[in-house]
């Protein structure tokens, strides 16, 4: 995957996947505690509305309780219609029709009409067997029966809530007769009417078939409905249905009447306008961080890439040999046109080592010619001493020819060999050699000796390292003193490592003296320039020929002499 992409996918993970889902949850939980709470408003209605209902049918219920223990009513219904008076009958109204909510009353004994004050009773009630058992097994508690319950309903009629009940004999407790009250429905509406709801809600009494006994708003009065509820009791309080051609949440409470439900419904299009600013909200912040996102990979990700892009390309150029600068945009000085800065900086020091490489190439080769042209020279050196030794040999000189075949030993050694290691034991010849024509110089003012096991003769050593020490020794050692000098040079085993120590008899000499005729004293190096290379370049060819563990330590102390310890590591050869 490109690096845009990965840019454009880290920031819809890691902003617009995240502000989606806190909006879609934030939207989700406020509208379910938006359901919750309007749920739990409506069962409070509901449960008020109950309340209030109980308390209007308990004010007929008082009234009937009182009439059926009267003896007019009771005297009425064990004599039948012969006897019943006019005084009878206004003495039954007065009993009665004392509420105003209370539109007629009907007497029956042995399911005849004893007196009614209609001309046209509820025969469809009271002539419904079920209906007259359902009575009789409520033991002369009242039943009600709401608008439409009592019979056919003709389309318009606003049918009145029925009271009937069972009449018992006041000494006998015995079935006598059966007292039928009509109530005007207006007492449910002044019920419902009081009932809290929400724009567009509507508060419904349901009986145990379904059909709409009365509701809020007028509508489907006589009708039936189906809700879950009716059938099958439920621990919901509320539930989201299909009502009235939408979805609508539905909270309902059982009637303290049996069998009725008093419900409450409100479409879900009231509730959720609520958290349609969620929504909206919502939508608005994710089309927003899409042209945030747009606009970030515009502005940044697309001149990032292609400032790596362009630096990648130069990497390219550079990997066939094409330095080319490699352009930024604008001005801004951020870490893109630092990396493009730094690549640049770093491709021009790319070119000039080449460069320097090519040079030093150039020059390591017309030095190679030239060492190959001065090849001559050592031929001649060596022809021409064999040519003096054989002539002191003719006069008899011993000391001119020894001397004479040191040198050219010597000459030998340093100038014919090509290898950078030799053996230990060549190593040492070499400075013998050395130390033999030093002596034709100082005569007996210094004797020396080499010491070396004979296992650790095969070792191989760096050359001429040796050499330089034993020339300091001799300069800065032996020659300042005035009695006989002394140089010891001895090899032995240091754990791995090989240790070639050479101490002389000289006089010593303080730290400040060591570092300025050893280190750094240049009048030493002009004076010396032809007899050695110094401490410190011994110690400086040593360290990287081998590394930092290796090199010279010098003791050194007024009176007490010199010794320079040279380590190196042990190889076999």
């Amino acid at each position: 995957m490109k690096l845009r992409k990965k840019f454009m996918f880290a920031f819809i993970l890691l902003v617009l996947l995240p502000v989606a889902s806190m909006g879609m949850i934030s939207y989700w939980l406020y509208s379910n505690s938006m359901e919750k709470k309007t749920s739990d408003f409506y069962w409070i209605s509901l449960q008020e509305t109950d309340r209030k209902l109980a308390y209007a049918f308990s004010e007929i219920n008082a009234i009937s309780d009182l009439a059926v223990t009267q003896p007019v009513l009771q005297r009425t219904l064990k004599n039948g219609a012969s006897e019943l008076s006019e005084k009878t009958v206004q003495e039954l109204v007065k009993l009665i029709m004392i509420h105003p909510k209370i539109t007629s009353f009907t007497l029956l004994a042995e399911d005849q009409v004893i007196y009614s004050t209609l001309s046209d009773p509820y025969d469809a009630a009271i002539r419904n067997e079920d209906r007259m058992e359902q009575v009789r097994q409520m033991k002369g508690k009242p039943l009600w029966l709401g608008p439409g319950e009592g019979g056919e309903q003709e389309q318009g009629d606003v049918q009145p809530l029925l009271h009937i009940r069972t009449v018992k004999d006041y000494y006998s407790l015995e079935d006598i007769g059966v007292l039928l009250l009509t109530v005007k429905p207006e007492i449910l509406d002044q019920v419902l009417w009081d009932a809290s709801t929400l724009d567009q809600g509507d508060i419904l009494l349901v009986n145990e078939t379904g059909q709409v006994l009365f509701s809020k708003s007028g509508q489907q009065i006589g009708e039936k409905v189906s809700f879950p509820f009716i059938h099958e009791p439920t621990k919901d309080k509320y539930m989201v249905e299909t009502f009235r051609g939408e979805e609508s949440l539905i909270t309902h409470l059982p009637s303290h009447r049996e069998g009725w439900h008093v419900v409450a419904s409100t479409p879900m299009e009231v509730i959720q306008g609520e958290t349609r600013w969620i929504r909206n909200t919502a939508a608005l912040l994710i089309l927003l961080s899409l042209f945030t996102a747009l606009l970030f990979d515009e502005l940044f990700v697309a001149k990032l890439v292609g400032t790596m892009i362009r630096t990648v390309n130069g990497m390219k150029r550079v990997e066939q040999g094409h330095f080319m600068q490699v352009q930024s945009e604008g001005k801004i000085r951020d870490e893109a046109s630092m990396l493009t800065a730094g690549f640049n900086r770093m491709s021009m020091q790319i070119k000039e080592l080449l460069e320097q490489v090519k040079e030093e190439q150039r020059k390591k080769k017309e030095a190679e010619m030239q060492a190959l042209v001065s090849q001559i020279n050592p031929h001649f050196i060596y022809n021409s001493l064999e040519s003096i030794n054989s002539l002191a040999v003719l006069h008899d000189n011993k000391d001119i020819s020894k001397m004479v075949i040191s040198l050219g030993k010597l000459l030998r050694i340093s100038i014919s060999e090509n290898q950078e290691l030799i053996p230990l034991t060549m190593e040492l010849e070499h400075v013998k050699h050395y130390l033999n024509i030093q002596k034709f110089r100082f005569g007996d003012k210094f004797d020396y000796t080499i010491t070396i096991p004979p296992e650790m003769k095969a070792l191989l050593s760096q050359k001429l390292i040796v050499q330089p020490i034993v020339e300091n020794a001799l300069y800065h050692g032996i020659e300042p003193i005035g009695g006989k000098g002394m140089i010891h040079i001895e090899v032995k085993e240091a754990g791995e490592d090989v240790q070639i120590l050479v101490a002389d008899n000289g006089p010593g000499m303080p730290l400040q003296q060591l570092e300025t005729n050893f280190l750094d004293n240049a009048t030493a190096k002009v004076r010396h320039k032809d007899g050695g290379v110094g401490l410190k370049n011994v110690h400086e060819r040593t360290r990287i020929r081998f590394g930092s563990p290796y090199g010279i330590v010098v003791c050194s102390a007024p009176e007490f002499g010199t010794t320079i310890s040279i380590r190196i590591p042990k190889i076999v050869s």
